[in-house]
C-alpha cells in the first residue's frame, strides 16, 4: 500500500493498493490551497507513479462524495482511463464534476451499494456501510490471501442517523472474526474524547431556533451535508416558511440529491430567489454556502452587501451550521463580525448544538478497532499529531506497538508472510492547479508570487548599443506594488543613477553580453534599495539592443 495523499495533512486523499501485478486506487481528492500558495485554486496528488504503471491499474474505488475524496478524479481520468466504482450519490456528485471537464461520456462509472462485493483483477473488494456527514458512505474491505485490509477513511457511528441506516457493526465484527490483516482508520477526531453527537441533535436545535426566530433565517452549511439540508427543510415546513437555495454548489448538490432520492423536498416549499422581495421576512429560510468564510461564497457577499439579491439586515438570524476547517478560523471570524455589524443575530458557537462532526471521536475509533481486531494498524486521514494520538489509542486497545505504522506520503508499506515493513518511496508530492493549468505552477513560481505580494516589482527598461554596450535611452523605471513613483521621485532618480553607473562600468570593461548586463543592473539595484529602505522587490531588467 502507498499513500499519495491524506496522511500528515487534511485533504487530497488517495491510497494505492497493489496485489500481485494489479493496482487499485482508493479515492482521488483535492486539497484547498493554504495562505502561502497565492493564486493556486486547488492542490492534487503527484500521480507520476500511477501514470508510469497505468496498464496495471484496475479501477478507482470511491468511499464517498466529499471534495477531498472525489475532487481529483477528473484530473486522474485524463491520465488513466479506468472504471470508477462508487455509491449512487457519490457518482451523482462526481458526474457534475466530470461534465465541467467534458468527461461525462468517456468516463466508465460503475454503481455499487453497501453490501456489494466486486472482483476486479486480483482484487476482491467488499463495501461496508458507515455514517458520516454525507449520505451513501462506505468503508472498504479488500480481501487478500493474508487477510482483509479494512479501509475506513471518514466515518462515525451514529446510533440515530437521519436516514435510519446505522453503520454495519455486524460486518466489521464478522471481518474481525475471520481475520483482519490491517485496519486503516480515520484520525480526524483522534484528539477528542468521547463520542461524536448524532446528526439528529442538530435537527432538534434547528427546530428550536426556527420556532423562536421572527425574521428571516439564513443557514450556512456545507453543500454536501444532505442530511443537514434535509433537517433545514423539515424545520422550514413545520414553521410554514419558504426555502430559497443560494450558491452554485448548494444548488447542484440539492438538485442531484433530490433527483436520486436522498433529499425529500416537500412540494411547494422551494421559492425562487427572485421572489424574495414578495415574501414576508417571517416566511423565509435561505440555505447558502459560505460557512467557511470563502471570499466568493454567498454568505460572504451578503455580509459585505455585494450580493445582487440578498442583503443582511436587522431582524435576520444567521446560523453557521459548520465548524471552521483548521486554517479558516480567521476568515470565518471576519464574516461573523461583519454579520453582527449589519445588525443580524448570529448563532455560531459550537456548544449551542448547531453542528456536529462527521468523524468519530476516541470511543468510536476504539470501537472499530475492537470490532475488527486487526493484526496491524495504520492511522490515516489526519495531520501528524492526530496520527500520533490515534496510534496511542491503538496501543491502549491492545494492538502491539511494533504492529502500528505511522507512514508518510510516498512510502511503500509492504505486507507478506513475514509481516509489515516500510520499503522505499515512490514519486509523490503536490501538484498545483491554477485556472486551467495543471502542474505549471511550482515552488519557484510560488516563491516569486510570495515575494511579489510582499515587496512588489520594479521593471527597469534600458536601450543600449549592441556593439559598444553604451546606453542610448533610459533607464526608465516602472514600479508595481513597491512604491508609488510620483511620491518617491528622489528614490527612483537615485535608482536610475545606480543603473547608469552599473551600465557605464560594463561599457568601460567592454561587457556587452545581455545576461551579464541584466545581472549587473539587478545586483546594483538590489543592494541600493535594501541599504536605503530595507526592502527587496523583484527586479526585472529589460534591455533592448539596437
Amino acid at each position: 500500500m502507498i499513500s499519495l495523499g491524506g496522511i500528515g495533512e487534511i485533504g487530497k486523499n488517495m491510497m494505492v493498493v497493489e496485489l500481485g501485478s494489479d493496482i487499485m486506487i482508493i479515492d482521488a481528492g483535492v486539497m484547498f490551497p493554504e495562505d502561502d500558495m497565492p493564486g493556486v485554486d486547488l492542490v492534487i496528488q503527484d500521480t507520476a507513479y500511477l501514470v508510469e504503471n497505468a496498464k496495471r491499474v484496475k479501477g478507482i474505488f470511491l468511499t464517498h462524495g466529499h471534495e477531498d475524496h472525489i475532487g481529483g478524479v477528473p484530473y486522474l481520468l485524463k491520465q488513466i482511463n479506468v472504471p470508477v466504482y462508487g455509491t449512487r450519490l457519490t457518482l451523482g456528485l462526481l458526474k457534475v464534476k466530470l461534465m465541467e471537464h467534458g468527461l461525462e461520456k468517456s468516463a466508465e462509472l460503475r454503481e455499487i451499494k453497501a453490501g456489494d462485493r466486486v472482483r476486479r483483477g486480483a482484487f476482491d473488494v467488499e463495501f461496508v456501510h458507515v455514517n458520516h456527514s454525507i449520505a451513501d458512505v462506505v468503508a472498504l474491505a479488500i480481501h487478500t490471501p493474508l487477510g482483509a485490509i479494512v479501509y475506513a477513511s471518514d466515518f462515525k457511528f451514529d446510533q440515530t442517523p437521519i436516514d435510519g441506516k446505522v453503520a454495519d457493526f455486524h460486518k466489521f465484527a464478522d471481518l474481525g472474526r475471520k481475520g483482519v490483516l490491517c485496519l486503516l482508520s480515520d484520525s480526524t477526531n483522534a484528539e477528542r474524547p468521547g463520542y461524536t453527537e448524532s446528526e439528529r441533535t442538530v435537527g432538534e436545535t434547528l427546530m428550536q431556533i426556527f420556532t423562536k426566530s421572527e425574521g428571516r433565517i439564513l443557514v450556512a452549511t456545507f453543500a454536501s451535508n444532505i442530511h443537514r439540508i434535509q433537517q433545514i427543510f423539515d424545520a422550514a415546513r413545520r414553521e410554514g416558511r419558504k426555502v430559497i437555495i443560494n450558491g452554485r454548489s448548494m444548488l447542484n448538490n440539492v438538485d442531484v440529491a433530490s433527483k436520486l432520492g436522498y433529499l425529500k423536498i416537500p412540494d411547494g416549499i422551494v421559492a425562487d430567489i427572485n421572489e424574495l422581495d414578495k415574501l414576508p421576512d417571517e416566511k423565509v429560510v435561505i440555505i447558502t454556502t459560505g460557512s467557511q468564510g470563502e471570499p466568493m461564497s454567498g454568505l460572504t457577499r451578503m455580509a459585505k452587501s455585494e450580493h445582487r439579491q440578498i442583503a443582511i439586515g436587522k431582524g435576520d438570524t444567521v446560523i453557521l451550521s459548520a465548524s471552521p476547517i483548521p486554517g479558516n478560523e480567521k476568515s470565518v471570524g471576519k464574516i461573523i463580525n461583519q454579520l453582527f455589524k449589519e445588525g443580524a443575530t448570529v448563532i455560531y458557537e459550537p456548544h449551542l448544538g448547531i453542528h456536529t462532526s462527521g468523524h468519530g471521536k476516541q470511543e468510536e475509533l476504539k470501537l472499530l478497532m475492537n470490532l475488527c481486531r486487526p493484526k496491524y494498524f495504520v492511522p490515516i486521514h489526519g495531520e501528524h499529531r492526530m496520527l500520533m494520538k490515534h496510534a496511542e489509542l491503538a496501543e491502549n486497545v491492545g494492538i502491539p506497538k511494533d504492529n502500528i505504522m505511522i507512514t508518510d506520503i510516498g512510502v511503500v508499506m509492504e505486507f507478506d508472510q513475514k509481516g509489515l515493513r516500510a520499503k522505499d518511496r515512490v514519486t509523490s508530492g503536490q501538484v498545483f492547479i491554477d485556472g486551467l493549468g495543471v502542474g505549471d505552477v511550482g515552488n519557484i513560481v510560488l516563491r516569486d508570487r510570495r515575494q511579489l505580494s510582499t515587496d512588489g516589482i520594479l521593471v527597469v527598461v534600458v536601450t543600449i548599443n549592441k556593439k559598444t554596450g553604451k546606453a542610448l535611452a533610459g533607464p526608465d523605471i516602472v514600479s508595481r506594488g513597491f512604491v508609488y513613483v510620483r511620491e518617491s521621485e528622489e528614490l527612483i532618480d537615485e535608482a536610475k543613477d545606480k543603473v547608469r553607473q552599473a551600465l557605464e562600468a560594463c561599457e568601460k570593461n567592454k561587457v556587452t553580453e545581455w545576461g551579464v548586463l541584466k545581472n549587473a543592473v539587478r545586483d546594483s539595484l538590489n543592494q541600493y534599495l535594501y541599504d536605503k529602505i530595507k526592502r527587496r522587490p523583484v527586479i526585472l531588467p529589460i534591455i533592448m539592443e539596437v
